[in-house]
């Protein structure tokens, strides 16, 4: 198993034909942030590879996620009443979120600046989104908690899951189109929560109390915000970049089926985590949210993965993802009666299971592509030059 290839020569093949096409129409990408990040990318040394300032960013994402997790543990911390997260956390905060978010914007120009452009760089980049998501909205979430002030668990879960198809959507597009259009909603949500984890630490978590107008309090247009962009934004943008290329007969997939086979995955993970909560003894959701939000981000990135990995290779995306299978056992265990304490374990040890298995597939696929393609992952030295 510590060998196991995940990436088959069919789809190695494929890798060794793809070519990056992306289209970014967003004003703030292309009129403040790009010329941004030109300009920062040459404060890094041409030695250093895009991978690692990847990777560097992603560890931003995740250590912000922790830090929350020790201050706020519970999403307890910003509610009335209790002891709130000191100022200087939201300082580190909004100022990591923002470092996490230029390196994502520099690593893909390090590497054109370089001339180290691989479509490992690209798989690699894309992979880390997607388990960022996760990560980044549940530190988001800490702002506003729960309790009378906040949020309920439930409905944050619901946003969790608009932002993860809201992030397949696109390469859901990519896998029909051949195109990745970037979504406008990722550089919008990423200056604007960075900003606000700032005003935070100035205001006080107090300050998101108050009403926003009348008698809609911010917490509601945190809500509506995220469900708005994904209704009204990011779906339309996506079924009208779908449809154009089926007018211009450009779709790589002719069948509805296979069109929409990425999809089965996701929607059967909701299905299955939501039968989970509601059928849940113990209400598991009101009593471990984060490790529940990690493992259903978990097991989404790596479906997210093997479609990435599909779309660059032009391969047929698999139906299901086999993480689900101890999923779908423990929903059915779950529905037929188990104390709290057993309840409390099945999900901490299938969060640790999905958490190995995905670093697993990430290791072995970066170490096959890397290998195929004759590369250092995190170097920009040739194996033979050694």
């Amino acid at each position: 198993m510590a060998s196991y290839e995940y990436v088959s020569p069919e789809q190695l093949a494929g890798f060794d034909k793809y070519k990056y096409s992306a289209v970014d129409t967003n004003p703030l990408s292309l009129y403040v942030m790009h010329p941004f990040w030109n300009t920062v990318v040459k404060v890094f040394p041409t030695w250093l590879a895009p991978n690692l300032i990847t990777f560097s960013g992603f560890l931003l994402v995740v250590f912000n996620f922790l830090l929350l997790a020790y201050f706020d543990p519970d999403f307890y911390a910003s509610a009335p009443g209790h002891k709130h997260v000191p100022d200087w956390v939201w300082i580190v905060v909004g100022i990591l979120n923002f470092m996490a978010y230029t390196l994502d914007g520099v690593d893909g120009k390090q590497a054109r600046r370089t001339n180290s452009s691989t479509p490992l760089g690209e798989l690699f980049d894309h992979g880390l989104d997607s388990w960022s998501c996760v990560y980044f909205v549940v530190t988001v979430y800490s702002i506003f908690g729960r309790g009378s002030s906040g949020v309920s668990v439930f409905v944050l879960y619901l946003l969790l899951w608009v932002v993860l198809f809201s992030f397949i959507l696109s390469h859901w597009e990519k896998y029909n189109t051949g195109i990745l259009f970037l979504p406008w909603g990722y550089d919008i949500s990423q200056v604007t929560i960075s900003f606000v984890y700032i005003v935070t630490a100035v205001v006080g978590v107090e300050a998101w109390y108050e009403p926003f107008l009348f008698n809609f309090l911010y917490r509601d247009l945190f809500t509506a915000m995220i469900f708005g962009c994904a209704l009204c934004v990011t779906l339309p943008m996506s079924l009208l970049n779908f449809f154009r290329s089926y007018k211009n007969n450009t779709l790589k997939h002719n069948s509805v089926y296979e069109a929409v086979v990425p999809f089965f995955s996701p929607c059967l993970l909701f299905i299955l985590s939501t039968a989970w909560i509601l059928l849940s003894p113990s209400d598991i959701l009101e009593l471990h949210p984060r490790v529940f939000y990690l493992m259903v981000g978990t097991a989404f990135a790596n479906s997210t993965c093997q479609l990435i990995v599909c779309q660059m290779s032009s391969t047929r995306c698999p139906t299901l993802n086999w993480l689900l299978l101890p999923l779908f056992v423990i929903v059915m265990v779950v529905n037929v009666g188990v104390t709290p304490y057993v309840e409390s374990i099945l999900l901490f040890t299938l969060t640790a299971a999905f958490t190995l298995a995905h670093i697993h597939y990430g290791v072995r696929v970066v170490k096959q592509l890397s290998n195929h393609f004759h590369i250092y992952p995190f170097s920009l030295r040739k194996p033979n030059s050694d």
